[in-house]
C-alpha cells in the first residue's frame, strides 16, 4: 500500500547520507561546543563503524545531525536498532522526533516542512504524515488545497499538503454537464483562460419554462447567467487537480478515507484509508491490505536553547554530548473535510461535536439529481443554450425542476431534481426523470441521440439557515459538506471553492502564525458566500406551502424585496418525516421504457460505469434490520424499492 501512495522509491536513511563523522564547533554568544557533521563511514543503526554506540538510552539512541545554516538542527530518537525511513522527507527545518514499532521501522514526526512516512505499531497500519490532510478532490479540497501553497509560496513557507479522492482518477465521480460561475476561480488562479482551463463555451441563452403534460410555458428566467459558461465539471476538477499538483500537492485517487483518528483529548489528528481485499463475510481475501493512515504531524518539537544532544569525536570514541532542550507546543496540524453533500466522516464531525446546534443551525434538506449526458444531432445542438423547467411530471406539493445545458461538441447535459421530502410514497425520482424525456419539447431534442453518461447525486438544499459551524478540533468541513449550495441558482461550485479557499487561508495562519481555526467561521461571514446565501435563504422554504404559493413568494423576494425580506422562513419537518402513510395516496402507474429516450435501470446503471465485485461487503447496512419488514412495507408501502435510482436496497 505503501509503494502506491508513494511518489518515489523507499529509500533506506543511510543512502541518503551514508557518511557521518562529528566534529566541535564554538557557539560565538556561548562558547559552548555543537556537534558539526563531516563525512565518514556509520552503519545503518546510525553509528560508525567499528565503535560503541554511548548514546544509548532507556528508550533507543539519540543523535544530531546538523544540515547547513545557523545550526538549524534535525533530532532523531530512535528505540531500534535499525534504522528505516520508508519515503523521504523534504525541506525540515525544525525538530521532530521518531517512535518505532519495535519491529525496526519507524513512525516519524516532523515539524515544519516535508512528508514523513512509517508504520503505526497500534493499529499495524502505514502512516503518512502532512501538515494538511484534504478529504474529497472535488472543488472544495482542491481549492484549498491550490490556495494553501500558493500562500507557502507567498511567505517562503513550507508545508505538506494531501488530498485523497476516492475515485479511481480525480474527476470520475462528478458527471459532467454544469453551469460555472468563475467568480471564485478568478480569485484563486486569474490567469485561468491563458492557463487552459476547459472552459470556453460562454451561455448563450437562458430559458426558464413551466412545464405541464403537453406543453411549455415561458417565464422570466430568473437565474443570472450572463458571464457564466457550460463546463464539464469533471474535467475542470482534473485541470484543478493538476494544478494543485503543479504547486507541489500530492493527490491520491483510489483511496476512500473511511475512519476519522483521535488523539487522547478527542482532536481530530488525521484519517484512515479503507482497508482493501475484504470479503463479502467481513474475512480477509488473499489480496487484503490494510488501509493507511494520514495523520497530522506532532504535536511537540524540541527547542534547542544553546546546544544539542549529539555526538563528539574524542581520543576514546564517540562520547555523549547533552544540553538543556525544552519540549514547546506546535499549532497542530489539520484535515479538512471536502466529500461533498452528506458526506460520511462530515456528518460524524457534525454530530460528534454538536457543529449545528452550536449556531442553532436548522436540520439539512436534501433534493436527488439524476442526469444524463446526450449526444445529439448537431443541426438540434446550439452550444451555450441553458434551460430550467419547473412543474410536469411532478406534482404540486414536491419541489423540484428540470435542467439541460448544452455543452461543446454536441453533448447535452439533462437532469432532473427532486425534493426528498416529497409526500407520497409511491412516487419513483428515477421513472419521474424517465417521463419528462418524453415531453415534447424535450423529447424532439433527443430524439436521434445517444446517452453517453449516466449518474445521480443527493443535494443540500438547506441553504443559509442549515449551516453547521464548519471548525471541529482538529480541522474543518469545506464545500457541500458544510452545505453551501445556492439553491435557486442551482450553483454550488464557486461557493464550495471559494470555502476551500478561506478555510486554506485559515488553515495557514494556523500552522504559519499560531491564530486559531475559528477564523475560517468569521472569514465565511465576511465573505461574498454568506451575503449571496443569506439573499436566497427563502426561496426553497417557500415551496413548503405548494408549487404556486412558492412562486409567488419567492417572486416576492426576488423582484421585490432582492433578498431582503424582513423574516427568515423556516424549514419544515426533516425529509424522512414529510413521508405520508401509503393508505393516503395511490400506487402510481409507470409507462415502460422504449428503449430509445427512457430505459430501464440495469440499463442505466451500466452506462454509470460503476463497477462492484460480487465478494465485496455491502456499502450499506440497515441500523435495524426488522424496519423494513416491519415498518416500511406495512406503513410506506415499501419506498426504498422506488427512492434509490440504482435499487441498491433490493
Amino acid at each position: 500500500m505503501l509503494r502506491l501512495l508513494c511518489k518515489s522509491k523507499p529509500t533506506s536513511l543511510s543512502s541518503y547520507s551514508p557518511h557521518y563523522t562529528c566534529s566541535t564547533t564554538q557557539h560565538s554568544s556561548t562558547h559552548l561546543s555543537v556537534p558539526q557533521i563531516t563525512p565518514n563511514s556509520f552503519t545503518p543503526s546510525g553509528f560508525p563503524l567499528n565503535s560503541p554506540n554511548p548514546l544509548k538510552t532507556s528508550t533507543g539512541f539519540r543523535f544530531f545531525h546538523q544540515y547547513g545554516r545557523k545550526s538549524q538542527f534535525y533530532a532523531y530518537e530512535n528505540p531500534v536498532n535499525r534504522v528505516f525511513l520508508p519515503g523521504c522527507s523534504l525541506n525540515w527545518r525544525n525538530v521532530g522526533n521518531w517512535k518505532g514499532n519495535g519491529v525496526g521501522f519507524m513512525s516519524v514526526r516532523s515539524l515544519v516542512g516535508g512528508v514523513t512516512r512509517g508504520f503505526c505499531s497500534e493499529s499495524d497500519r502505514e502512516v503518512m504524515s502532512y501538515d494538511v490532510v484534504i478529504v474529497g478532490a472535488g472543488p472544495a479540497g482542491l481549492s484549498a488545497a491550490i490556495r494553501l501553497k500558493q500562500l507557502c509560496r507567498e511567505k517562503d513557507v513550507d508545508l505538506s499538503v494531501c488530498v485523497v479522492e476516492k475515485g479511481a482518477e480525480v474527476g470520475t465521480h462528478i458527471l459532467s454537464g454544469n453551469v460555472f460561475e468563475p467568480r471564485a476561480l478568478d480569485e484563486l488562479l486569474p490567469q485561468w483562460k491563458q492557463e487552459g482551463a476547459p472552459i470556453d463555451v460562454p451561455v448563450s441563452s437562458d430559458k426558464f419554462w413551466f412545464l405541464t403534460k403537453d406543453r411549455a410555458i415561458s417565464f422570466p428566467s430568473p437565474f443570472d447567467n450572463k458571464g457564466n459558461y457550460v463546463i464539464s465539471l469533471s474535467q475542470l476538477v482534473r485541470w484543478l487537480g493538476e494544478k494543485a499538483e503543479e504547486l507541489g500537492v500530492e493527490v491520491y485517487p483510489g483511496f476512500a478515507a473511511s475512519e476519522i483518528l483521535y488523539d487522547a483529548d478527542d482532536k481530530v489528528i488525521g484519517i484512515a484509508t479503507n482497508d482493501m481485499g475484504i470479503a463479502k463475510d467481513g474475512s480477509r481475501r488473499d489480496n487484503f491490505q490494510r488501509g493507511v493512515e494520514l495523520k497530522g504531524k506532532s504535536n511537540y518539537f524540541l527547542y534547542m536553547r544553546v546546544e544539542a544532544i549529539g555526538m563528539l569525536s574524542g581520543r576514546n570514541g564517540f562520547k555523549s554530548h547533552t544540553c538543556a532542550s525544552n519540549y514547546m507546543h506546535s499549532p497542530g496540524r489539520l484535515t479538512l473535510l471536502g466529500e461533498g453533500c452528506r458526506g460520511s466522516l462530515s456528518e460524524k464531525m457534525i454530530k460528534r461535536y454538536n457543529l449545528r446546534e452550536k449556531v442553532q443551525g436548522q436540520h439539512q434538506t436534501y433534493a436527488l439529481g439524476i442526469k444524463e449526458v446526450w449526444e445529439v444531432d448537431a443541426s438540434k445542438h446550439e452550444p451555450g443554450f441553458v434551460l430550467h423547467t419547473l412543474g410536469w411530471p411532478l406534482d404540486n406539493k414536491t419541489y423540484g425542476g428540470s435542467f439541460l445545458y448544452h455543452m461543446k461538441d454536441r453533448q447535452v447535459s439533462i437532469g432532473l431534481v427532486v425534493a426528498l421530502n416529497y409526500h407520497n410514497p409511491f412516487l419513483n425520482p428515477y421513472e419521474e426523470f424517465q417521463k419528462l424525456k418524453h415531453h415534447p419539447a424535450i423529447n424532439r431534442l433527443l430524439e436521434g441521440g445517444t446517452v453517453l453518461q449516466y449518474g445521480a447525486r443527493t443535494l443540500n438544499e438547506g441553504g443559509f439557515q442549515s449551516i453547521p459551524y464548519p471548525v471541529f478540533p482538529g480541522g474543518a468541513i469545506i464545500g457541500c459538506s458544510a452545505g453551501f449550495l445556492n439553491v435557486p441558482k442551482i450553483k454550488g461550485t464557486h461557493t464550495a471553492m471559494k470555502s476551500g479557499m478561506l478555510a486554506a487561508e485559515a488553515a495557514f495562519d494556523v500552522l504559519h502564525g499560531g491564530l486559531n481555526m475559528d477564523a475560517y467561521w468569521n472569514n465565511l461571514k465576511n465573505s461574498w458566500i454568506w451575503e449571496e446565501l443569506y439573499r436566497a435563504r427563502n426561496y426553497r422554504p417557500a415551496f413548503e406551502y405548494g408549487l404556486f404559493p412558492g412562486l409567488a413568494l419567492s417572486g416576492l423576494e426576488r423582484y421585490i424585496f432582492k433578498g431582503r425580506f424582513p423574516v427568515t422562513l423556516r424549514h419544515g419537518k426533516p425529509d424522512h418525516e414529510a413521508t405520508d402513510e401509503a393508505h393516503l395516496h395511490s400506487p402510481i402507474q409507470y409507462p415502460k421504457p422504449d428503449g430509445t429516450v427512457s430505459f430501464d435501470v440495469p440499463t442505466s446503471l451500466y452506462r454509470s460505469n460503476t463497477n462492484h465485485e460480487h465478494d465485496q461487503p455491502p456499502h450499506l447496512r440497515l441500523r435495524d434490520q426488522s424496519i423494513p419488514e416491519h415498518v416500511n412495507l406495512p406503513k410506506y408501502g415499501g419506498p426504498e424499492s422506488r427512492y434509490c435510482p440504482a435499487r441498491v436496497y433490493e
